[in-house]
């Protein structure tokens, strides 16, 4: 079978011939629709991600949509290396196929499984919000970022704002439901006061960090109080991504001077989570409620579309 071969770490995948996949007790085989091109399958294949592989030639893509044997048509992940899920076959456990509605086009779906589970999971499960609250999130601009927005509105927040550099997805933001942006790409001065603006008197009840770095700094500066005030209620900050940077310093005052309780996604959730959160992003793409913007490749010009930028905001969807 033809598939996306890597077969030296920070290398682009060559489309070549790759041995056909047996499943296993539990994996089902997997005939492929649709893949993803995500950051992270990049990150892999580059060899500066902790789950990079360590044997070569394999099969690129960690997740996608095809059809078992029996026709059933689903979302899956995990596929088993070698294989992948940038093939026109690959093996995945059972436990990580979920059928798709109707409605959803594989391209849709390949596209939002990822992200959209991910927004969910960070929204729900991590930072508990709840109907009414104030959202900010940090990085509004990128793929995840925009159903963030999305689904913080979807989950009741009354209040959504929008954060990060690309003027052009800054301006489609309002369209995906935020009430408000904030464009990064200002003075120090200028930006702690858009901080402060946006946050009000009530603050941020939930802060969804994509970013990390130089912006995660700057906010934290704008939020820190400098005086003695009652608390009138806690921020919770989820750490989801560092494209902004690995590191940032953090001062003890933050921590002191406000009601702040920052974590991370926390890993892969609980498959009952898992399940809940990818039944409602994908009943929400087939709604229409959550929207994503893709741009398809044949599977023929991985080489070629592997280290292409993208265009802002949206996510390439390899096809066999």
């Amino acid at each position: 079978m033809k598939a996306a071969v890597l077969h030296e770490l920070g290398k682009a995948p060559k489309y070549e011939e790759f041995d056909e996949p047996e499943a296993g007790e539990g994996e089902a085989v997997v005939r492929v629709r649709a893949a993803s091109l995500k950051p992270v399958d990049q990150q892999l294949a580059s060899g500066a991600h902790f789950a990079s592989p360590r044997e070569l030639p394999l099969i690129c893509g960690t997740d996608g949509v095809g059809d078992l044997e029996d026709g059933t048509r689903v979302f899956f992940g995990g596929p088993r290396r070698p294989f992948g899920a940038m093939a026109e076959r690959t093996v995945a456990p059972r436990a990580f196929c979920f059928p798709l509605p109707a409605g959803l086009e594989d391209d849709t779906a390949a596209a939002l499984a990822n992200p959209g589970v991910s927004a969910w999971v960070s929204l729900t499960h991590r930072a508990k919000l709840a109907a009414g609250e104030t959202v900010l999130i940090l990085g509004a601009t990128g793929v995840t970022g925009q159903l963030a927005v999305q689904i913080a509105k979807l989950l009741g927040a009354a209040r959504v704002v929008g954060v990060g550099r690309n003027e052009k997805v800054l301006g489609k933001l309002e369209e995906l439901g935020a009430d408000a942006t904030i464009q990064l790409d200002q003075a120090a001065d200028a930006l702690k006061e858009a901080f402060l603006n946006e946050m009000g008197h009530g603050g941020f009840d939930v802060i969804l960090d994509y970013l990390w770095g130089g912006p995660t700094e700057a906010l934290l500066a704008a939020i820190t109080k400098a005086e003695f005030a009652t608390a009138t209620r806690e921020t919770r900050f989820v750490q989801a991504g560092e494209s902004a940077g690995p590191t940032i310093k953090l001062p003890a005052a933050v921590l002191r001077s406000i009601p702040l309780t920052m974590m991370g996604t926390g890993g892969i959730p609980s498959r009952e989570i898992l399940v809940d959160a990818m039944e409602q992003v994908m009943t929400g793409g087939a709604r229409g409620e959550l929207r994503i913007e893709t741009e398809r490749v044949e599977m023929a010009q991985i080489e070629r579309a592997w280290n292409r930028p993208g265009q802002p905001g949206r996510r390439l969807v390899v096809v066999p």
